[in-house]
């Protein structure tokens, strides 16, 4: 199975870098050799490429920074979503494309479905919503799945700030209103790879294709998920122990509203592709475990 996947350096390209298979051919468009925000590129890199299964993993998520950059934000997760799905269809790929939980508004009292209705509060939310729709709209063999609160030991990511701030500040203030469920790049890069074997040949009267949720197990607040980590990370390394001040989302103000509550329930997942979704905790475990073991690379790499 030939992969081409949009994303070079972002938390799922790597991780799915990391989770070669080897029943899967990976090739890898970095900004480089395919920029998202000029997608005239991206028909010629699929004709060059010639992939069974195209995953987008590239995308615009700086949330509160898209309420002031509007067009970029959709130019790159619907525009180019659009471009990528008509390249596709037209090279005969199959794409199986990340969405975000932020395409709901919150107000659900359980985990949200795939049919339940959608109403982003946030442009990034919206731009994602709109990706999902250009992505439907240019190819009819498309696997959508929406993700939530992504994690990894690489980039700019809520797990990597608590540990740094673990390092500078006794206490830290942690959002302890809003639910959902955190999800390891880890494990979502398994849950692609899983949908591109599916999908990877199909006809498009195929009943693989469609929308499904993908996340961690379980579900909990910022604040849950950031003692966890910060205990996780003391247990494993010493490292320091900050105290975690519960505080309302009206405490922490941000640019871009988020939902009260986005977890996702991925039992559509789960039995389509039977692959399950791993506990947070879990997963949790695994990204400090990844963590250590780059460091000590570079540790044995250093002169």
């Amino acid at each position: 199975m030939r992969v081409l996947v949009i994303g070079g350096t972002g938390q799922l390209a790597r991780a799915l870098a990391l989770a070669r298979a080897e029943d899967s051919e990976l090739t890898f468009l970095g900004r480089d050799a395919c920029d998202l925000a000029d997608p005239r590129g991206i028909v010629s890199a699929l004709a060059q490429h010639r992939p069974d299964v195209v995953v987008n993993a590239a995308a615009y998520t700086a949330v509160d920074r898209a309420e002031t950059e509007h067009a970029l934000a959709f130019r790159i997760n619907a525009t180019a979503v659009g471009a990528i799905a008509r390249a596709c269809a037209a090279n005969g790929a199959a794409l199986v494309h990340a969405s975000t939980d932020y395409v709901f508004d919150g107000a659900s009292p359980r985990p949200y479905r795939e049919t339940d209705p959608t109403g982003p509060l946030n442009t990034y939310g919206a731009s994602k919503l709109a990706g999902e729709q250009a992505a439907w709209e240019g190819c009819a063999r498309t696997v959508i799945l929406r993700t939530s609160w992504v994690v990894s030991p690489w980039g700019r990511n809520f797990l990597n700030t608590m540990l740094k701030l673990a390092t500078t500040r006794p206490r830290i203030q942690v959002v302890a209103d809003q639910t959902g469920k955190p999800t390891s790049a880890l494990d979502l890069a398994g849950a692609c790879l899983a949908a591109a074997r599916a999908a990877a040949g199909q006809p498009a009267a195929a009943r693989v294709w469609g929308l499904y949720h993908y996340a961690g197990a379980d579900v909990c607040t910022w604040a849950d998920f950031a003692e966890a980590i910060l205990t996780a990370s003391n247990l494993r390394f010493g490292s320091p122990l900050p105290v975690v001040e519960r505080v309302g989302t009206d405490a922490y103000p941000t640019a871009a509203r988020r939902p009260a509550n986005s977890a996702l329930d991925c039992g559509k997942f789960e039995t389509a592709f039977g692959h399950r979704c791993i506990p947070w905790r879990a997963a949790t475990d695994a990204i400090l475990t990844q963590i250590a073991a780059e460091a000590a690379e570079q540790d044995g790499a250093a002169p």
